[in-house]
């Protein structure tokens, strides 16, 4: 099943471009929901070269998601995943 990606300008504040986010959502290693803040999730996965990503997102429906967060996989990130 193929999902819809909409794109908050914000996503690319600190230069991940859009391939590399669309990259990531596809080799996610970790997907949680945000504790406290409903209809919040957190996604790591990969860019092209393979660097680790964070990513935050709203869905959209049952089909679709909002990105509005970007950017390389900071410390304080993966210790909240648990990894």
């Amino acid at each position: 099943m193929n999902i819809g990606v909409e794109f908050n300008n914000a996503a690319f504040d600190h230069g991940i471009k859009k391939e590399d986010i669309l990259n990531a959502l596809n080799t996610k290693i970790c997907a949680i929901a945000i504790e406290d803040y409903p209809e919040k999730y957190l996604v790591i996965g990969f860019d092209r070269a393979g660097n680790p990503l964070e990513l935050l997102y709203n869905p959209l429906d049952d089909y679709g998601i909002y990105v509005f967060h970007a950017m390389k996989l900071r410390e304080s990130t993966k210790k909240m995943a648990g990894l």
